[in-house]
């Protein structure tokens, strides 16, 4: 389980786990600013209660409700009222609220028929409800990662080569060099946003700089996210999983 800059989820995931006999590794998605970028640094096999983690996602979670109520007056401005609080009630913690639960609201008031068409018409960049934000710095998040003895990968890298403030593979190749330099150890090559081809492209990265390879959904709910849970594909026969870096039961 890898929430968005929150581990509170863990306990309940790992009992359920359990029931079904299933294995079971910790995990966190740190939100971070790399130049004009926003990216996600996935953490696998933390230890959650390693302080400078603990610390650092308290940090970043106080971001998310200062943006928050930036993006609601920008909507407002735009004449979409009473948007925060309607988040809000997605949300259910007023410190974990995301584009994710205004999205939600917004469908439901009517204004977009769908998540992606709410993502699209005003929660990207350029658009009356996006919001730049200054998130954990790579190296922090590499740091907490790490010290807290998990696994430091970023986080589905096609995702930042499309849209408005996209990067080039000139840019992706310096991010992934900065990556590896500060500590990073994985790269997520199979998730649902990527297509066939890039499976293959970013399983070539990954072998470049020596990376360990991910695989993951990006499952957000039914209805709101690019892949239905179960339904990715393997990885690429070249890659090394990252999951030999963990002891599985």
């Amino acid at each position: 389980l890898t929430d968005h800059d929150d581990t509170d989820g863990l306990d309940e995931a790992r009992a359920v786990a359990a029931r079904f006999g299933m294995a079971f590794i910790n995990g966190v998605e740190i939100s971070v600013t790399w130049r004009k970028h926003t990216l996600h640094i996935v953490g696998l096999g933390i230890d959650p209660d390693y302080p400078p983690l603990k610390e650092g996602l308290q940090s970043v979670r106080s971001g998310r409700g200062e943006r928050a109520r930036k993006m609601a007056d920008e909507l407002a401005k735009a004449g979409i009222g009473g948007v925060l609080q309607g988040a809000l009630k997605f949300a259910g913690n007023p410190t974990m609220i995301g584009r994710a639960h205004f999205a939600r609201y917004l469908v439901e008031a009517g204004h977009c028929k769908d998540m992606k068409s709410v993502f699209n018409r005003y929660l990207v960049t350029g658009k009356p409800g996006y919001v730049a934000h200054q998130w954990a710095t790579l190296a922090d998040a590499i740091s907490w990662i790490r010290g807290s003895g998990g696994v430091a990968v970023l986080a589905h890298p096609g995702r930042y080569m499309v849209g408005k403030n996209s990067m080039g593979k000139k840019t992706l190749q310096e991010l992934l060099a900065e990556f590896v330099h500060l500590g990073g150890q994985a790269l997520e090559v199979v998730t649902g946003s990527h297509t066939p081809e890039q499976y293959v492209e970013f399983a070539r990265y990954a072998d470049q700089f020596n990376l360990a390879a991910s695989c993951g959904s990006d499952f957000h709910g039914p209805g709101e996210s690019y892949r239905d849970m179960g339904h990715l594909p393997d990885l690429p026969l070249i890659c090394r999983p990252v999951w030999q870096s963990f002891s599985l039961h």
